[in-house]
């Protein structure tokens, strides 16, 4: 793991685009399965909005931080669980860090195969097509959290 956390800032294309996709979510237009993540914010105390990919693998849901330890990563960390919004539709989650990175392994190959067209760039090269050392070598610089809806 890198001596600092791994984090690339978005840039203004990117910050428009997950605009346009967390307001499409509030009303109730997914792209492709995206939804907007609320986490309460650790030192703040307020809910903070991001359009995420929620993932599914092997049974279970995921969320997938592909800009690194951002700050709902952290807010998550320290909430552990949030909200999914599409629409009316909320959806309240308790969150578990994935921790060990060969366990990471196949969620990020699943992941960087359904989402890579938008996040491959993110990822220093690394693809879904990319071996399992290449993949193991990026895994420390994406969090990834298991995700359990509540009822």
């Amino acid at each position: 793991m890198s001596s600092s956390p791994h984090y690339i800032k978005a840039g203004p294309v990117a910050r428009r685009f997950n605009d346009l996709v967390g307001r499409l979510a509030r009303h109730g237009v997914s792209l492709l399965g995206s939804a907007e993540l609320s986490v309460r914010g650790r030192k703040s105390g307020r809910m903070q909005r991001i359009p995420v990919n929620p993932h599914s693998h092997g049974g279970e849901q995921y969320l997938v931080s592909a800009r690194g330890h951002s700050q709902w990563v952290r807010n998550m960390r320290a909430a552990g669980g949030g909200e999914l919004r599409v629409g009316r539709r909320i959806r309240t989650f308790t969150a578990t860090e994935v921790m060990g990175d060969a366990e990471k392994l196949p969620i990020l190959r699943a992941y960087l195969k359904r989402w890579g067209w938008e996040v491959n760039q993110y990822f220093k090269g690394v693809t879904a097509k990319s071996s399992d050392e290449e993949i193991l070598a990026a895994a420390a610089d994406h969090p990834v959290f298991r995700i359990a809806m509540v009822q």
